[in-house]
């Protein structure tokens, strides 16, 4: 089997306060899914719409720590293994890191396995986990129920700079956390990883100053930001459109979810650095 896949987030409270978020019942329905039952060290369940397979709860507990716990999650028939740690970073911040097996990027790619999803799941969990924990509206996540996607969050920044964050290569590189460079007008190239190293790059569809971003993403379809202004904020809309409505892109949306959890950071948070920490 191969090495499990670790997600890390650094939350900005201390250790016992994020753990009581990670096992009260209560404020796991707030982040983590609309159904938790957590009490440990018997029961850790979730389940509902931002759940893969989330009709029912498939988790049970395998151990429990002081600030670990390890749960056996049945994924697409398969048994894996996800286990969350809460560790301290000075008096004020924590690192929750999650382990999760069985994980294949080929499933990303194929879309064979509800397990493809799995690593831009827990970015956004855990990205939850922090706007929850300091006290910050709660991004969107990926509805596995749905077979289209639309997500609106407000970011408190003029829609000059929001617009400038998305077509920038520097800037789209700092907040997203992987390199990306980008042709900022139509026609242009978006390359994940940067040119050098995507020969397949997106095409950039439409470019409107302000109002409008549209990347070409193929079999994922098109991705569209729109923005609209008021009161020196952005409402920021996010539409995937043109893909195969029998098999949606969950894994690639959620992992655009995720990027807008930092996108508002990057523009609200002082002195912002990124959240997530290099496993």
């Amino acid at each position: 089997m191969s090495e499990p896949m670790i997600v890390r987030v650094r939350v900005q409270a201390p250790v016992k306060e994020v753990w009581h978020a990670l096992t009260d019942s209560a404020e796991a329905r707030v982040w983590l899914a609309e159904h938790a039952e957590v009490d440990l060290p018997a029961r850790y369940e979730f389940w509902g719409r931002t759940t893969p397979e989330g009709d029912a709860p498939h988790q049970r507990v395998v151990a429990a720590g002081e600030r670990t716990v390890r749960l056996a999650w049945l994924l697409d028939g398969v048994e894996t293994t996800a286990e969350l740690t809460a560790e301290e970073d000075g008096e004020t911040a924590t690192i929750v890191s999650v382990s999760q097996s069985h994980f294949d990027f080929q499933d990303v790619v194929t879309g064979k396995s509800i397990r493809g999803v799995l690593q831009t799941y827990w970015y956004q969990v855990l990205g939850s986990l922090a706007e929850h924990v300091e006290g910050r509206e709660l991004t969107p996540r990926t509805d596995f129920t749905a077979r289209e996607l639309r997500a609106e969050v407000t970011i408190d920044a003029a829609p000059a700079q929001v617009f400038e964050s998305l077509i920038d290569s520097e800037s789209v590189t700092k907040w997203f956390g992987f390199p990306i460079e980008i042709e900022p007008y139509v026609g242009g190239r978006f390359a994940m990883g940067g040119f050098a190293n995507d020969p397949e790059p997106a095409k950039v569809l439409e470019l409107e100053p302000e109002r409008r971003f549209s990347v070409d993403w193929g079999g994922t379809g098109v991705g569209t930001w729109e923005l609209e202004g008021s009161g020196g904020r952005t409402r920021l809309t996010l539409v995937q459109s043109g893909f195969d409505a029998a098999q949606p892109p969950y894994a690639a949306w959620g992992g655009m979810l995720a990027g807008v959890a930092e996108l508002r950071r990057y523009h609200e948070v002082p002195d912002w650095r990124p959240m997530w920490v290099e496993a």
